[in-house]
């Protein structure tokens, strides 16, 4: 029976933990609520409102004054105790462990005090927005107030240096006043932000203001002095090189320059409407167009100075380079009665010859033009320099083709003394194969033999031709030594084998008698050996004589290579 009662106690129990969990947890959330609507409700906001008392407590000032008060008082008289009370219920829910009703309650309190924050935050923002904009006008207007007068003294004391602006700089001064007296009413009126309006316009026009009277002085100067000094220097400058014969009409400078002296009316014109950056661009334009222009000069000067430098030297270039050409033809004609020139070789040098014919015609006609001083420098000496260039490009050619047919002699020379040297070398190779004390040669290596006496009769043709094609030569001489060099190396191998072979059989005749099988192998290692298949002769004893002794193969090979 008692277990009927334990299982309703124990539920009940955990009921009642999880309540009492769930009261705490509210009335933990009560107490933060409390202690933010407190952080809220002690907050001087009335002890800050009383910093406005310190301005003109009129117009704007007075407006968002009362405005304020009537807005914390509604907080704290009015959505305080509501709040209050509201806390007090929710304590009364928790209590009677209704907490449903008791979160919403707490999440309805939250907003309220969300809304409450909100509205501290925004008063004292305004607030702290109107103090700073009096603060910050009163500064800044007593800089606006130096700022106009030390403009207006630097005017009046350099009216020369400002010329024809005078008048527009005054007017623009005489705008700051009304916007003065507009401030010092809106400020005694207590509109300090509608103040601070004015007070950023009239930065805006002292910092514009600012700007000119620092630009327009050196700007005039370049328009009035400066400019005008280049442009007359760029004509005496352009006279003077015309007397001496120079040619500049090409670069059109008198145009830019007439262009410039009109473009220096019009931005005077724009000086007096005080539009200095445009004038400021136009001006840096028209220096960049001056040192332009005198670059332009610099260069037909320095043409001038390349063309009396290399004109001759060009000249004796042209005709050493043809009569060089000339020699090239007739010794290309000569060679090709001996050697074989690829086609692009032997025709080279007549191709040069037109060339150069064309290269002369072209320079005489340069020189016509130099004697009539009628062509610009700088375009005499393009051509002058396109002339070398082509003179450097076919003399390289030249020289080219005259080395290699200089080398054909060497080349031919080189091919046959490798010819005799690979011809001696297989001699030597054949001697030392039949000398070997051989039981004979296998058919292979008859054959690379053959083959390499076949690669060196190829060699040896190819130098019997008229006229001699070297490059054809060169690539027979190079598969006769590869296959020279490799039937050398097979032979030497062979040898090796072969000498091999036998002292492996000597080695293993000591086992014989008492190995029958290893005397059987032996046996058709000697047969191979007798038919001339010494590699298979070689594996067989090798193999017989391991199987009995290992290590034995690596000890006769070591002894063998003592003995050569």
């Amino acid at each position: 029976m008692m277990k009927y009662f334990i299982i309703p106690i124990i539920i009940l129990i955990v009921l009642i933990t999880i309540a009492f969990l769930f009261r705490r947890k509210h009335i933990s959330e009560i107490g933060r609520l409390e202690h933010e609507k407190m952080q809220i409700q002690n907050k001087p906001i009335f002890e800050e409102m009383m910093k406005v008392k310190q301005l003109n407590m009129t117009g704007e000032t007075e407006e968002k004054f009362e405005r304020w008060r009537n807005e914390w008082t509604e907080v704290v008289d009015v959505h305080m105790p509501k709040i209050d009370s509201m806390l007090f219920d929710a304590e009364d829910m928790i209590d009677r462990f209704r907490f449903k009703k008791a979160t919403l309650t707490e999440k309805e309190i939250q907003e309220k005090i969300r809304q409450c924050d909100k509205r501290k935050n925004d008063i004292l923002e305004e607030l702290n927005e109107l103090i700073g904009s009096e603060e910050k006008n009163r500064i800044e207007i007593e800089k606006l107030h130096e700022q106009y007068r030390l403009a207006r003294k630097t005017i009046l004391a350099h009216q020369h240096s400002f010329g024809m602006t005078v008048e527009p700089l005054e007017k623009e001064l005489e705008s700051f006043a009304p916007k003065f007296e507009e401030y010092d009413e809106l400020t005694a009126n207590g509109n300090y932000l509608q103040a601070r309006e004015i007070v950023i316009t009239l930065v805006s026009k002292g910092e514009n203001l600012s700007t000119l009277i620092h630009d327009i002085p050196s700007l005039l100067t370049d328009l009035q002095s400066k400019i005008p000094a280049s442009i007359r220097e760029l004509r005496n400058g352009i006279k003077e090189m015309e007397e001496q014969s120079y040619n500049l009409a090409h670069l059109e400078i008198p145009k830019q320059m007439d262009e410039m002296e009109m473009n220096i009316e019009e931005l005077l014109q724009k000086m007096s409407d005080l539009d200095i950056d445009t004038v400021r661009q136009n001006a840096m334009e028209m220096f960049d167009r001056i040192e332009t222009c005198y670059d332009s000069l610099e260069n037909e000067v320095n043409a001038r100075h390349y063309i009396e430098m290399y004109f001759e030297e060009v000249e004796e270039s042209l005709a050493t380079i043809t009569s060089l050409t000339k020699e090239t033809f007739n010794e290309a004609a000569y060679v090709q009665q001996s050697y074989r020139l690829e086609e692009k070789e032997a025709k080279l040098p007549q191709l040069n010859l037109k060339k150069l014919e064309t290269l002369q015609k072209r320079y005489d006609t340069l020189k016509i033009l130099l004697e009539d001083k009628e062509s610009a420098y700088s375009s005499l000496q393009a051509e002058l320099k396109q002339i070398t260039d082509e003179l450097e490009g076919i003399e390289e050619e030249r020289e080219s083709l005259a080395n290699r047919m200089k080398n054909l002699r060497i080349d031919e020379n080189n091919v046959r003394n490798r010819l005799n040297d690979l011809s001696r070398d297989l001699q030597n190779t054949d001697r030392m194969l039949h000398r070997g004390n051989i039981p004979g040669i296998p058919d292979e290596m008859d054959a690379r033999l053959e083959e390499a006496e076949e690669q060196l009769y190829l060699v040896s043709q190819s130098l019997q031709e008229v006229p001699l094609n070297i490059t054809v030569a060169e690539s027979y001489l190079a598969n006769a030594d590869r296959v020279v060099e490799d039937v050398k190396g097979k032979v030497e191998e062979l040898l090796e084998n072969v000498m091999l072979i036998e002292r492996i059989i000597q080695y293993g005749n000591r086992y014989r008698a008492s190995n029958p099988e290893m005397h059987e192998r032996l046996l058709d290692a000697e047969e191979s050996f007798r038919q001339f298949r010494y590699a298979k002769a070689l594996e067989e004893a090798a193999t017989a004589v391991e199987a009995v002794e290992p290590g034995a193969i690596k000890r006769i090979e070591e002894m063998l290579k003592e003995h050569v």
